[in-house]
């Protein structure tokens, strides 16, 4: 099959399964992609609330720095893994190389349930954001799942045309809820009630309250930073601008996570924090911002959280169809999906398939009248984060046990050291995910202690389920297909 990238290759036709992406990206490029769905202004407006009232309370600032040093652990076998492997894909890929096609394909499966339960629980915030604003500013009610089904229209114009489009947009909107969080710290620099201090960081009150509760939304503030190698096939010189851009990701966002959330506790104070987030979490952000910046501050930030939401699907909208392009061309999706278009040379096949998912998962949950914030952004966000920390798990061991038979690099920091400090510290991550899920999904007890329902098993079964389904499917493929099997990875194990 002729490559479109090829000299002199003829332009297929639309419908044509050419399989290779193609593209010019530069790790900034990249880094605005993968930060924007991680969208720092939504994380810093709601997550970070959250953590401060039901986790460790003012230490919970330094959870982010926390997680940054676990991830980036994590991040030097990720980034050693895509020089010595030339292909797209990343857990899917990299988990196959090492471990095996079997576990590979398991590996992709957890990471689609990951990527997708994510924008989909952002589908239903971003539903709601609007459907409130627009009743309180204009009197107009309607109902949040037309509003997110609007967005997910929206995304899917974009996704389906090339990556240099919302690659652009995204840009503009990182820059745009970056900025107002910096103006907000640097006017709390000289008007904090309390002066500055760096009580988040004493170790008394990093261990206060729920430091477990803390750390999963820490954990869940970095979902999509590991997703730059999926971006492969359309950056300029991948060798280099991969480990890049994954490195400037998990760094960018640590230090931005830390900073804002602690100039967040020294805009209210240590000993007021607390009491004013559990006066209305949600609105802390906006109140903070009318405080130290005006009316007009308010209204801006009201406004990029919107953007800042619209961000991060499209982000992710652009992660999942690249994962499943992956997975069509290693044969374990329709062949049709790895289609690229002749103009857009995007995954367009798989794009639709995509906002198709993403529509009716949003009908199933109107039609179930799932509240859009306490269930659907509650719950799926709480199955994205468990299901990325055994994912990153599962990825570390596989690159240790690549290059423990390869004996392609021999730098024992990059390829066993670092990564087996990631791999201890995600466990413990997921092991603290697990113990403290029910609060997430509100099963608890009457005095407020997490108790395992029907809702937190299934949801948690979810997480056992999909790679279980990857295992069947390969032993399927390796019965049927034999041929197809063989193409899930080169690798020597499987």
């Amino acid at each position: 099959m002729t490559r479109i990238d090829s000299p002199g290759a003829a332009a297929p036709s639309a419908a044509s399964p050419a399989r290779a992406l193609t593209g010019s990206l530069g790790a900034t490029a990249i880094v605005f992609m993968v930060v924007a769905a991680a969208s720092p202004l939504t994380v810093i407006g709601g997550a970070a609330p959250l953590g401060i009232l039901i986790g460790n309370g003012v230490g919970f600032p330094a959870l982010y720095a926390v997680s940054a040093v676990i991830l980036l652990l994590f991040s030097v076998g990720l980034a050693a893994m895509s020089r010595h492997i030339p292909r797209p894909g990343a857990f899917f890929t990299y988990v196959g190389y090492g471990l095996g096609r079997s576990t590979g394909l398991a590996a992709a499966w957890i990471a689609m349930l990951t990527y997708t339960t994510i924008q989909v629980s952002v589908y239903g915030y971003v539903g709601y954001i609007l459907s409130y604003t627009l009743a309180s500013t204009a009197g107009i009610s309607l109902p949040w799942w037309l509003f997110s089904l609007l967005v997910i229209g929206l995304v899917g114009i974009l996704g389906y045309r090339h990556i240099d489009l919302s690659s652009k947009v995204l840009g503009v909107l990182l820059i745009a809820e970056v900025g107002v969080v910096v103006v907000l710290v640097a006017v709390v620099l000289f008007r904090a009630p309390e002066g500055l201090s760096l009580a988040p960081f004493e170790p008394a009150n990093i261990a206060s309250g729920s430091p477990g509760v803390g750390l999963m939304f820490a954990i869940a503030a970095f979902i999509g930073f590991e997703a730059t190698a999926i971006f492969r096939d359309e950056a300029r010189d991948p060798d280099r601008t991969i480990p890049r851009a994954t490195y400037m990701a998990v760094i960018g966002i640590g230090v931005f996570y830390t900073v804002a959330s602690w100039g967040l506790v020294m805009a209210w104070g240590p000993s007021a924090i607390v009491d004013e987030a559990a006066a209305d979490p949600g609105s802390l952000i906006l109140r903070t911002m009318a405080t130290y910046l005006g009316p007009i501050g308010e209204i801006v930030t009201n406004v990029l959280l919107i953007t800042s939401m619209f961000a991060c699907v499209l982000s992710f909208h652009n992660v999942v169809t690249r994962y499943q392009h992956s997975m069509a061309t290693a044969g374990v999706l329709p062949e049709r999906l790895s289609a690229v278009h002749h103009r857009h040379l995007s995954p367009h096949a798989s794009s639709i398939v995509q906002t198709v998912t993403a529509a009716v998962l949003t009908g199933i949950f109107a039609a179930f009248q799932l509240d859009p914030v306490l269930a659907v952004f509650t719950w799926f966000a709480g199955v994205a984060t468990l299901a990325i920390a055994i994912l990153m798990a599962v990825t570390s061991v596989a690159v240790i046990v690549y290059f423990l038979r390869r004996r392609s690099d021999r730098r024992v920091w990059n390829t066993i050291v670092a990564p087996a400090l990631g791999f201890a510290g995600l466990v413990i991550s997921a092991a603290l995910i697990v113990a403290y899920f029910p609060i997430m999904v509100g099963d608890v007890d009457a005095e407020g202690a997490p108790v395992f329902g029907g809702l937190s098993w299934f949801l948690i079964g979810l997480v056992v389920l999909f790679p279980a389904l990857g295992y069947v499917q390969a032993a399927w493929i390796r019965a049927r297909r034999p041929a197809a099997y063989a193409k899930l990875t080169d690798a020597i194990a499987g």
